[in-house]
């Protein structure tokens, strides 16, 4: 077995590294509010192409913000979506 000495400095340092990592690990998730998709990770979300999702930003079905020609997507809105067209499973009779 193989000894490593540490000065005080760097075993400080370790455990500052490891603090943060911790806390890092044990953050809070944040709120889908506050998490915003760009049009790539929404498309493919989504499964969708570009011209659906063009579509649906013309035909006010999905809020979008828009910077230059970037386009972002509240995650909130997204599952507002999802929820709006959501249909309940029935039973088929025969």
């Amino acid at each position: 077995m193989e000894a490593i000495i540490l000065s005080k400095d760097q075993y400080q340092e370790l455990i500052g590294r490891i603090d943060e990592i911790k806390s890092t690990i044990t953050e809070k998730p944040k709120n889908p509010e506050d998490v915003f998709l760009d049009n790539a990770d929404f498309l493919q979300l989504m499964n969708i192409s570009k011209r659906t999702a063009q579509s649906w930003r013309d035909e006010g079905k999905i809020s979008f913000s828009q910077i230059g020609n970037k386009i972002y997507y509240r995650m909130s809105d997204v599952q507002t979506l999802l929820n709006k067209n959501y249909n309940k499973a029935f039973k088929k009779t025969r």
